[in-house]
């Protein structure tokens, strides 16, 4: 509850037990067992900074947060608190708060997507754990595009860029360096890897203006945005992808403020095991330099998980603002992780921390905040306020209703596919397969073309040459008959002078046959 210009968890003994708005975005840790309350904890500081003002960003897991649209509800036990806390003395109303529906799939809120060239690619290289090396070739697949003017919207757009760097690398290694095909093939398997577990819905247009979360609703209530994350959590890889976009769009948009009045914005991430517990080391890294840094822009981010454990050293250091509730010890395990989890508080000269805290029950809680010069209190055994909002879930359908009742959700509701890297590296591909095509039907015409010219120079020749024996055959014929009548008339001449009829005759003869061989001879 939002008092005093304070965030009111609970109340210690009579004593209001708050988190100072100054001191909100130092970041916190709700943490607990199963059952102990941790959830209405998170509505109730959720409600108070709406009521402050303050835009709040939820991952609803276990889909118990969608309540808030609606006003809470009393029964006995809420009245008895109330009652016990003097509440009604403070304004406290049961009331609904100005609440607005997403889900990455589209499912159950408003669709949230990103684009690939918004994630960028080292954040892209560091989801996909890859090599220095094989982040660097991803780094020229950008280059390239961005020199070229190429949109990379979704995961096929960056495929195709991949795939033609990958073909066309001895081209461009001049300008951009070696490109090892290896990594490429490598980067690219990574890349179908991405969108088995979802990426094509997140990797799509029209990308998440973040600005549209900073809304407020009636009364100047801070917007609460709940993120469907129930079918999201299933696949920890695309919920790290979410987290890890949506800070590093934060802290990239929003300047640096050092610590405002109040936070511009606070996350409650859920389930905050999931975030890690399969992430790389690097992944952690990235996680954890931005928990660092973000806070000055006026960014609060808090974690909701069981046990303090769940989250890194790096990270749980930067967690300022502690609710604990009660941890339970089954195993010496267990048991380990309560002594650390008491260990990190402020002594209570009052009580025993390790010993308090597996005894809470549900509602309780250890909770230690920051005081005025950032420093942590010591810790306090408090009973946590009851939400104003309705507890627990409402039904798909109401839920459904809600979104569609969204002023956002007709600017994000249709995706669509906007002419990018893919759809032009496609026409590439068709026009240099056609001109290719050209180019082969433009030879084989060409060959045809030369083929039949050579096929009738040969058929001149051949018809020439038919001419020419022709001739030569005539001339044949007529020197032979010339030759021989020629001949016969001098061996008649010569046989008549020599021998009479008989010689005249003989001489013919001889005189044909030599005739018909001379005149033959010349014109052969």
């Amino acid at each position: 509850m939002f008092y005093d210009n304070k965030i009111w968890i609970g109340d210690s003994d009579g004593e209001k037990v708050c988190i100072l708005p100054q001191m909100a975005n130092r970041h916190g840790l709700i943490a607990g067992a199963t059952g102990t309350g941790k959830t209405i904890t998170l509505k109730v500081l959720a409600e108070s900074f709406s009521d402050a003002g303050v835009p709040v960003f939820l991952a609803d897991v276990k889909g118990d947060l969608a309540g808030m649209c609606r006003p809470g509800q009393s029964n006995e036990e809420i009245e008895g608190r109330i009652e016990g806390f003097g509440l009604n003395q403070c304004g406290f109303t049961f009331q609904d708060y100005p609440s607005v529906f997403w889900d990455v799939y589209g499912k159950m809120g408003i669709p949230l997507r990103t684009t690939v060239s918004e994630m960028g690619p080292i954040l892209l290289g560091k989801l996909m754990d890859l090599t220095p090396a094989q982040t660097d070739v991803l780094n020229i697949a950008f280059k390239i595009a961005d020199d070229n003017d190429l949109l990379l919207i979704d995961t096929k757009d960056l495929k195709s860029m991949l795939q033609f760097m990958g073909e066309n690398a001895a081209d461009f290694s001049m300008e951009y360096g070696n490109i090892p095909k290896a990594s490429v093939t490598t980067i690219i398997r990574h890349v179908v890897a991405l969108e088995s577990q979802g990426a094509e819905e997140f990797f799509m247009e029209p990308a998440l203006n973040i600005a549209d979360w900073f809304a407020t609703g009636k009364g100047g209530k801070g917007a609460i945005n709940i993120l469907d994350c129930r079918e999201l959590v299933n696949d920890p890889t695309m919920y790290s992808i979410f987290l890890l976009w949506m800070l590093s769009e934060l802290f990239e948009s929003l300047p640096e403020i050092g610590d405002p009045e109040k936070p511009r914005i606070v996350f409650f991430f859920d389930e905050a095991h999931l975030l890690f517990e399969n992430a790389s080391k690097t992944l952690k890294d990235k996680i954890e330099q931005i928990v660092k840094l973000i806070r000055s822009r006026g960014v609060g981010i808090y974690f909701i998980t069981q046990a303090p454990k769940d989250i890194p050293d790096g990270v749980l250091s930067q967690l300022g603002n502690k609710i604990q509730h009660a941890l339970r010890a089954y195993t010496p395990a267990d048991e380990k992780g309560i002594k650390a989890a008491a260990a990190s508080f402020r002594t209570n000269p009052e009580f025993d921390t390790k010993t308090v805290l597996s005894q809470l029950g549900t509602g309780e809680a250890l909770i230690s905040v920051l005081d005025e010069d950032g420093i942590p209190t010591i810790v306090k055994h408090c009973n946590v306020l009851p939400p104003q909002s309705l507890m627990g879930p409402i039904p798909d359908e109401e839920k459904l209703r809600e979104v569609k009742m969204s002023n956002l959700y007709l600017k994000y509701k249709d995706a669509h596919d906007p002419d990018s890297a893919y759809e032009f590296l496609e026409r590439k591909r068709l026009a240099d397969a056609e001109a290719l095509e050209q180019q082969k039907q433009s030879e084989a015409a060409a060959k045809a073309a030369a083929k039949e010219q050579a096929a009738k120079e040969k058929a001149a020749q051949k018809e020439a040459a038919k001419k020419q024996s022709a001739i030569k055959s005539g001339i044949r014929s007529v020197a032979n008959s010339a030759g021989g009548t020629i001949g016969r008339e001098v061996g008649n001449s010569l046989g008549k002078s020599l021998g009479g009829s008989f010689g005249k005759k003989l001489g013919g003869n001889v005189g044909a046959s030599l005739g018909r061989s001379i005149l033959g001879t010349l014109f052969k």
